[in-house]
C-alpha cells in the first residue's frame, strides 16, 4: 500500500498504552496498529523494526495520526547522540530514548538537541526518556557489572542524574515507581515497561507489574509488546489492557 493512502487510525487520547511493534516487518507491524488503535495511545519502534524497516516505517505510522516512540537507547559520545536526536526529531517522533549511563553530559545534550531542532521546524520537542536500569536485569545481572548491586539505589541513582541533567521523563520497571514518584519532581513522566497480567508464558522480563497497579503508583505511560502482539486475539488483549489501566487511574 503507497504510504499516501495509509488510513488514519483512531487513537483515544485517554489511553495509556503503548504498544511495542517488536514485529520483523513493516506488513506485520502496520497490520498490528491498525487493528489494536482504538485501544492505544501510541507505537513503540524499537531496534529490530527500525533496522529492518528503517525510518520510513516511522513516516508510514506518522501518516496515519499515530504517535510514534522510537526506542533506541542512544548511548554514545554527546556529540553524536545529539546528532541522533535531531534526526529523530526531524522524522517526527514524540518519544525517544537515550541510556543515563552515559552520563550528565550525553543526556544534556540529547535535550538541548531535542529542544532547538524542535523549535527550528516548529514542533513540540519529544518527550527524551532515560533508561535507569534495564528490566531483563536482575540484582546478579547487575553485579555482573561491578559497582552499584542495589537495582533500587541504582535507578535512583540514576534517575536522580537524569532529572539533574534536564530530561522530563523516565523508562522505568514497575516496581520502582513508587520509590521514583517520592524523589522526582511531579511533572518527570515516567514510562513503564515489564507490564505483566499473570496469564503470560515466563519471559526475560523479570520486574514486572500489572498494569492497574503500575498506573496506580504513578506510571503515565504502559509499555506492553508481547502480552498483546503474541496474544491470540490482539484486538481482545489490547482491549483488556486499556480497561485494566485506566481502571488503576
Amino acid at each position: 500500500m503507497a504510504t499516501g493512502t495509509l488510513p488514519r487510525f483512531n487513537h483515544p487520547v485517554s489511553s495509556p498504552i503503548i504498544v511495542a511493534l517488536d514485529l520483523p516487518s513493516a506488513a506485520a507491524a502496520l497490520d498490528l496498529a491498525r487493528r489494536v488503535a482504538p485501544y492505544v495511545g501510541a507505537f513503540k519502534v524499537g531496534k529490530e523494526l527500525f533496522v529492518s524497516e528503517g525510518p520510513e516505517l516511522v513516516r508510514q505510522l506518522r501518516q496515519t495520526g499515530a504517535s510514534v516512540f522510537l526506542d533506541l537507547k542512544f548511548h554514545d559520545i554527546p556529540n553524536t547522540v545529539a546528532k541522533a536526536v535531531a534526526a529523530a526529531v526531524r522524522l517526527d517522533v514524540q518519544m525517544l530514548t537515550v541510556h543515563c549511563s552515559g552520563g550528565t553530559a550525553m543526556m544534556k545534550a540529547a535535550e538541548t538537541a531535542a529542544q532547538e531542532t524542535a523549535a527550528g521546524l516548529g514542533r513540540p520537542a519529544p518527550l527524551v526518556l532515560g533508561v535507569t536500569v534495564l528490566t531483563s536485569m536482575d540484582t546478579a545481572a547487575l553485579a555482573e557489572l561491578g559497582g552499584e548491586t542495589d537495582i533500587t539505589r541504582q535507578v535512583e541513582r540514576l534517575a536522580r542524574l537524569a532529572a539533574a541533567s534536564g530530561l522530563r521523563g523516565l523508562v522505568c520497571s514497575p516496581l520502582e515507581i513508587t520509590p521514583l514518584r517520592a524523589i522526582l519532581p511531579v511533572s518527570m513522566q515516567l514510562v513503564t515497561p515489564g507490564i505483566r497480567t499473570g496469564a503470560e508464558k515466563s519471559d526475560d522480563q523479570k520486574r514486572t507489574l500489572g498494569p492497574a497497579e503500575a498506573m496506580s503508583a504513578g506510571a503515565n505511560w504502559l509499555v506492553v509488546g508481547r502480552p498483546i502482539y503474541a496474544a491470540a486475539d490482539p484486538i481482545d488483549a489490547a482491549r483488556k489492557m486499556h480497561e485494566a489501566a485506566r481502571s488503576g487511574l
